[in-house]
């Protein structure tokens, strides 16, 4: 969908529109429990300006109305109307590829180079983890990034954008990692073992993207949930498939596998949470521990 209608001056649409707008910037304040006096501030103008624009009396140009819609976590289409008229549901997205399940050429699963993301996505990422989704605006994020806001819309359409692509790096990376630490084992036990290593890898080398990835998934709108949450289901049914092969062989002896394989994958997730690079271990030390950790939990027998 294009940029609402504007007049030669830049104001969105008609008298007709620019009240309907009015009122949906007022709504969409009072929704997010947010002052006037407290968006205006956050906008750059004074109160009584934000106030005209609310009553109807002064209009707003789409430049501005996109910071509104920042600030409130809500879209320009919304606000000016064309949300309910064009498209009832959420607000469609281009379809992301499944993530890959085999290493990209030269890759290897222990090894985590640093990542090369633009700019942008950069900015966000170190927004979301220091001050949460919520708390983070495109304004920030091009401040952080060195860029103009219309330079940030250029190369993403709204913040949803750039938490949708983190999560998507997130899982593509997990799902090769995963597989291809799985295909070392030369037994079920052993492939857990393999398996839980990669978690714990990923979730301490890649602690910021792991962070958001278990803090901001209520943030994420419809469609891309339900395909986010199927993607991370993936991957517990990964090490689901080798804890059952594992007690079928008798190498591994818990009776209660399923939640077993919920807390070895929840004490992974949870690394983000405590760890530090500074701290007295390395993420190659933790993944070690934590791959003896599960096959205790799992019911290794005592030597």
């Amino acid at each position: 969908m294009g940029e609402p209608t504007t007049d030669t001056a830049g104001t969105v649409g008609s008298a007709t529109a620019a009240d309907t707008t009015a009122a949906a910037i007022r709504a969409a304040r009072i929704d997010r429990g947010m002052s006037l006096r407290d968006l205006a501030r956050r906008i750059g103008v004074s109160p009584a300006t934000l106030s005209a624009v609310e009553n109807g009396r002064t209009g707003v140009n789409v430049d501005r109305l996109r910071e509104i819609a920042d600030v409130l976590d809500t879209t320009v289409a919304r606000l000016v109307g064309e949300q309910s008229r064009e498209s009832p549901g959420p607000t469609p997205r281009t379809p992301v590829p499944e993530p890959p399940t085999a290493a990209p050429e030269g890759a290897e699963w222990r090894t985590f180079p640093p990542l090369t993301i633009d700019p942008v996505l950069a900015a966000a990422i170190d927004a979301f983890v220091e001050t949460g989704y919520h708390g983070a605006t495109m304004r920030t994020l091009a401040r952080r990034a060195g860029m103009s806001v219309p330079g940030v819309y250029h190369h993403y359409r709204d913040k949803q954008a750039l938490l949708v692509r983190a999560l998507d790096l997130t899982m593509s990376e997990l799902h090769w990692r995963v597989r291809a630490a799985r295909d070392e084992g030369a037994t079920a036990a052993a492939r857990v073992a393999l398996i839980v290593e990669a978690l714990a890898l990923y979730h301490t080398h890649r602690r910021a993207l792991a962070f958001i990835g278990a803090s901001e998934m209520r943030s994420i709108e419809e469609p891309d949930r339900s395909r986010i949450t199927e993607s991370r289901n993936q991957i517990q049914y990964l090490l689901d498939e080798q804890i059952d092969a594992a007690v079928r062989d008798g190498t591994l002896r818990t009776a209660h596998p399923r939640d077993a394989g919920r807390a070895i994958a929840t004490m992974c997730t949870s690394l983000p949470q405590w760890f530090r690079a500074q701290g007295p271990s390395s993420p190659e030390q933790i993944a070690a521990e934590y791959a003896e950790f599960a096959l205790d939990l799992l019911g290794r027998p005592k030597e």
